[in-house]
């Protein structure tokens, strides 16, 4: 054999050993998240625009109908009878904002509460601003509950239920990169899961220093704020340890798929649920991301009101993450040994 002929099949050969097909896949599959990553983000953040924001109206009935006659439905407008009532809607989360028409004068006023979302606020008072200018009418807009001097973007919610995310979803990887992403035994997944609990409290209670006693950011709710973290990590720790178990080491990039490229942009931080697209307004609040958030906000501005759907949501996540990593654990190992209990027992 001449150096002529063995030179190409030679470099064949180290392509092959260089990239191998699975690599080739796995790199597929990179690029198709850092597309998805464009899309989601740019998709989501690129022309925010009011749709149906819940606003109490204190006035007469035709000037509800007015409001929700608006083109494009920016405002999602419900009678209340006094503007005590309307205020008190807006404490209790149930709507976004009040507007109090004036029938004595030409100055009416609006009631946000920028700790919700400013940019959220921003929005709805520019919607009344407009409706009032085209009548010749002013608008005097009053913050009921603005956010902490530590939080002055009202962003702080929503990077720390990014943070304990990122660490519970990265806690599972590291489990499954170090020792596999399928454990051998059902007794070995139970001890994966079982470990990621004081994980999770570490976790919330670390995440709970920094926001609340390091930098001051949210303050007077640290056992709250602890325990929400505690939960997001856990969530994000089981349905990653599922995903490993159900599709090996791809489970990690559907995890990458749910929290960070769908999850982060539909999650209400620097743009809340009702500025967004209908794609990601639809799946905002079912997504640990947008149920973490709103869970902080509600938890630290608003008294508590409102949180019990968004903790629902964290801990059908981490219930269903739980359950998924063990059934799928069991069934694989029993198809891969024939129903061999000692196996599946450990």
């Amino acid at each position: 054999m001449t150096s002529q002929e063995s030179g190409p099949r030679g470099l064949a050969a180290d392509l092959r050993d260089a990239i191998a097909p699975r690599t080739v896949l796995l790199v597929l599959g990179v690029l198709l998240l850092q597309l998805g990553f464009i899309l989601s983000y740019v998709g989501a953040f690129h022309s925010p625009s009011p749709h149906r924001v819940a606003v109490a109206v204190v006035g007469p009935q035709q000037t509800v109908e007015a409001i929700n006659g608006i083109h494009g439905t920016p405002i999602d407008a419900s009678a209340s009878p006094t503007a005590d009532d309307a205020r008190q809607r807006v404490l209790d989360r149930d709507v976004e904002a009040a507007y109090l028409l004036n029938p004595s004068g030409t100055t009416d006023t609006l009631l946000v509460a920028t700790a919700g979302g400013p940019a959220l606020a921003t929005a709805v008072e520019q919607v009344f601003t407009q409706l009032g200018a085209a009548q010749n009418r002013t608008l005097d807009v009053r913050d009921l509950v603005p956010p902490q001097p530590g939080d002055a973007r009202g962003l702080t919610a929503f990077y720390a239920v990014v943070g304990w995310l990122v660490g519970g979803y990265l806690a599972a990887a590291a489990l499954g990169i170090a020792k596999g992403s399928r454990p051998a035994t059902l007794r070995r997944t139970a001890i994966r899961l079982a470990a990621m609990v004081p994980y999770a409290v570490v976790s919330g209670l670390g995440g709970a220093l920094v926001v609340d006693q390091a930098l001051g950011a949210l303050t007077g709710h640290f056992l709250s704020l602890w325990w929400i973290g505690a939960a997001l990590t856990f969530a994000a720790a089981t349905v990653t340890m599922a995903f490993q178990v159900l599709f090996g080491v791809i489970g990690v990039g559907i995890t990458v798929l749910i929290f960070v490229i769908l999850g982060n942009p539909s999650a209400g931080g620097a743009y809340q649920t009702e500025l967004l697209p209908p794609f990601w307004r639809a799946i905002g609040d079912w997504l640990p991301n947008g149920a973490g958030t709103e869970a902080v906000r509600n938890e630290v501005y608003f008294g508590g009101n409102a949180t019990g759907g968004p903790i629902s949501v964290l801990v059908i996540w981490g219930a269903a993450g739980l359950v998924l990593t063990l059934v799928a654990s069991a069934l694989r190992i029993r198809r891969e040994t024939g129903g061999d209990s000692t196996t599946l027992d450990g």
